[in-house]
């Protein structure tokens, strides 16, 4: 298949990155290499979006210093960048109005590049101009205007999905548009029940054409946690986090028994609000 006929994706990763590890980055490049080897699909960007401090987890540094590290760790990747958007918000933003955000961005990036004016070659050529401008116009008509817009699908691991069966922590609507209108594709492991989650699932069996389930064979089981772990009793991190973010947590002191403690005792914003509407 051309890479004209295969449809562009977007992976957008959503999460604290508390901090961003090698595990992240390897997750875009399993999801790349899954989606570009069906055939269908042509990844062109990896986007990570860390989220923004009124998340409110236990432990959550602020993110101002989350953004630094993950840009710091994509520093030399070609493909995979960070977004700043939903750090910068006042309010924790659900994820599904993130993956809206960043589907809309493209969308006005491909409107306002199909509205280019063609240049003349030689100035002076107003009638040629004028036919040229009709053709265009027709065609732009011909043409809907989202056709060659890629498309945005969450990027994710096996806990994200099995996190939708947590009460309270995601609206089931929510679920629904982001499995059915944006599409999922989890990294798992070999004996994972992701399969059997989606099963138990109405809302994701309904949609399970657009639930992509990629293998980690070469296991990773490095985590956020585990290295804020090392980090509160001296231990080295090398290795597990790439050298810049390494680097960057050792100047700054980033991670300590302080700052674990950090929202302990606040209930994480999106149970809040969700427990909150459920009950009004």
């Amino acid at each position: 298949m051309e890479n004209s006929e295969k449809t562009e994706v977007v992976l957008l990763a959503c999460g604290s990155f508390n901090p961003i590890t090698n595990m992240h980055l390897r997750l875009f490049e399993l999801a790349k290499d899954y989606m570009n080897g069906t055939g269908k699909y042509r990844v062109i960007k990896g986007v990570i979006s860390p989220v923004g401090d009124a998340y409110k987890k236990k432990g959550l540094i602020s993110a101002h210093h989350r953004v630094i590290m993950a840009e710091l760790a994509t520093k030399n990747s070609e493909w995979v960048e960070v977004d700043t958007w939903e750090s910068l918000q006042k309010d924790w933003v659900e994820t599904l109005k993130v993956l809206r955000h960043y589907q809309e961005k493209l969308e006005a990036s491909s409107c306002d590049h199909q509205q280019d004016s063609p240049r003349l070659e030689r100035p002076g050529r107003k009638r040629k101009w004028a036919e040229q401008r009709q053709d265009f116009s027709q065609k732009e008509l011909l043409e809907p205007k989202t056709k060659d817009v890629p498309k945005v699908k969450l990027l994710c691991g096996a806990d994200l999905l099995e996190s939708f069966g947590v009460p309270n922590l995601w609206k089931s609507e929510d679920i629904t548009r982001i499995v059915g209108d944006y599409g999922l594709i989890c990294i798992t492991r070999a004996g994972n029940d992701a399969e059997k989650f989606i099963y138990e699932s109405d809302a994701l069996w309904k949609h399970r054409n657009n639930i992509h389930l990629v293998n980690e064979w070469i296991t990773n089981d490095i985590s956020s946690t585990k290295i804020r772990r090392a980090l509160r009793r001296g231990q080295s991190i090398r290795y597990l986090v790439p050298d810049l973010v390494r680097e960057y947590i050792e100047k700054h002191d980033l991670y300590s028994p302080e700052s674990e403690e950090r929202n302990v005792g606040v209930v994480l914003a999106p149970l809040q609000k969700n427990t909150a509407e459920a009950n009004s």
